[in-house]
């Protein structure tokens, strides 16, 4: 190999763009590409909607190409200073926005190899957001959807999942976004809560509403949503029942059902030892668990077991002897619960079971240790954390506030700084235009 060309590529949506440049790098010498691996992607991007083995598919047959090799961070620097390229081409549309940073760092890299940074005019009349923002209109599948979440976590350090209980909530969740610096903070799916779902329909939180009904609400989700979605089973019934639940979410496109081991009447888990809470056994448990193994179709669906070992008052010991139980049983993930404030007894479990388990999902709710920082509940061991109420919890106070000024000013205009201007909440909607 002669002169080689280094070029950084994501490769999601081949473009006009994008060949023009590799067009352009192949006048330099033989081409290097450098395709950013979900890992790199998913801390910065949303997750590309092919998987990288997709991309490298597409990329290795385009004309002009002689090398991939995958870049595993978002920064340059690996990369460059492994391979040592004579040059690396990038469109010049990085000189302003959040990747200036990025730009500087190539320079210094490439002074300290000798080699040299090419910067080719951006293609005008193409726009990659665009582009992605035209797919999300689109829609996804449900087979695309269903095998997001594994992706997800195999990507990122912690997946983060807010609850969703109406289709505006899945709005919300799909186009969030919050820049900081290199970083694009998201959220990657959403939680189907069966308190959220209840509590939005004036029921209390005993499984009163049917599966039938809570798919009605959450197809509304699914039409206007793209992401993950995880879904709340309770207890999963009778296990002749939860064979059909499993079944029915993974045709819908869901990720992955949580089920929690415990049975009869199901009373919230926040009231902890304030109601009787009774534990399953680990026999009838990983018998549930096994059957809904058995029933699903496809390998990208999920069974996460709950275990509320912890809100029952037993030990970490306990919590423990029934996780490895439920692992062996074919749960792919499991959820460890607790109301303690301080978090040391999520700690303490996830910290033990990693040793045994150190690539099975754990799952956590901070709702009452919220001041532990999502960073350290992934030193913890934790790969997926739910915030799992949050938006219910919001709108409550926000649309009380709004009715009480109604009510004591006998009007609506001092009501208007608690609301969103009815255009804006228009625009929100997709097609309204």
């Amino acid at each position: 190999m002669g002169k080689t060309v280094y070029l950084g590529m994501i490769a999601d949506i081949m473009h006009p763009g994008l060949i023009n440049i590799i067009n352009e790098a192949t006048h330099y010498g033989d081409v290097i590409i450098g395709l950013f691996t979900d890992k790199a992607i998913a801390t910065h991007k949303r997750l590309p909607y092919l998987t990288y083995e997709q991309r490298k598919k597409v990329v290795e047959n385009i004309k002009g190409v002689s090398l991939i090799v995958p870049q595993d961070e978002w920064s340059y620097t690996h990369n460059l200073r492994t391979l040592k390229p004579d040059y690396i081409i990038h469109g010049d549309d990085w000189k302003t926005g959040p990747e200036q940073e990025l730009r500087e760092e190539v320079f210094k890299v490439m002074e300290e190899l000798g080699g040299k940074v090419i910067e080719i005019p951006y293609t005008q009349g193409i726009n990659s957001s665009g582009l992605i923002e035209d797919m999300k209109a689109i829609g996804t599948t449900p087979e695309v959807r269903l095998k997001s979440l594994r992706r997800l976590i195999q990507a990122k350090p912690i997946v983060r999942i807010l609850e969703a209980h109406d289709g505006l909530c899945g709005l919300i969740i799909e186009n969030l976004e919050v820049k900081n610096k290199l970083k694009t903070e998201v959220f990657d799916g959403m939680w189907s809560s069966s308190l959220t779902d209840s509590t939005s329909k004036g029921k209390p939180d005993i499984e009163a509403v049917d599966l039938t009904t809570r798919l009605q609400d959450l197809n509304n989700i699914l039409e206007c949503t793209t992401k993950p979605i995880i879904f709340d089973g309770d207890t999963g019934g009778k296990i002749e029942h939860f064979v059909f639940t499993v079944r029915t979410l993974e045709r819908h496109g869901i990720s992955a059902v949580i089920i929690e081991d415990k049975v009869g009447l199901k009373k919230n888990s926040l009231f902890g030892t304030d109601a009787i809470q009774t534990q399953d056994t680990i026999e009838g448990f990983c018998a549930k668990i096994h059957a809904g193994k058995a029933a699903q179709v496809t390998n990208d669906f999920m069974i996460i077991a709950r275990i509320e070992s912890l809100i029952a008052g037993k030990t970490v010991e306990d919590a423990l002897e029934r996780a490895y139980a439920y692992v062996n049983a074919g749960a792919d993930g499991i959820m460890i619960h607790s109301k303690n404030k301080s978090g040391e007894d999520i700690k303490e479990f996830c910290l033990h079971f990693r040793k045994l388990h150190p690539s099975v999902p754990i799952v956590v709710v901070p709702t009452t240790y919220n001041t532990i920082y999502e960073k350290e509940l992934c030193e913890w061991g934790v790969n997926i954390v739910i915030y799992a109420n949050h938006m219910l919890r919001a709108a409550y106070p926000a649309m009380r506030k709004v009715a009480t000024l109604i009510l004591e000013n006998e009007r609506a205009a001092e009501a208007n700084e608690y609301c969103m201007p009815i255009k804006e909440i228009l625009e929100l909607i997709p097609g309204t235009k």
